[in-house]
């Protein structure tokens, strides 16, 4: 799995967990709805640190609370 794939799994994971919407998420973030929507279609496989920081203040979590996850494990090796 890729960081991009790891971080819209867990995006997925939170909103479902807290039942919360993307598009609820988006405002209550303050990330555009197109920034949240690239970032779950895969368009966008490389979110800042400065919007994951956005979606985690959203959600009401720290960053650390984000990346503390099985998802991120594992990652593959993004340097070929």
């Amino acid at each position: 799995m890729t960081v991009g794939e790891a971080v819209r799994k867990r995006i997925l994971e939170l909103c479902q967990m807290r039942n919360i919407s993307i598009n609820k998420l988006s405002g209550i973030s303050g990330v555009t709805q197109s920034t949240v929507n690239n970032i779950i279609s895969g368009r966008n496989n490389s979110a800042t640190v400065a919007t994951i920081k956005k979606l985690c203040d959203g959600l009401g979590i720290t960053i650390d609370e984000f990346f503390h996850s099985e998802l991120f494990t594992e990652l593959e090796q993004e340097i070929k």
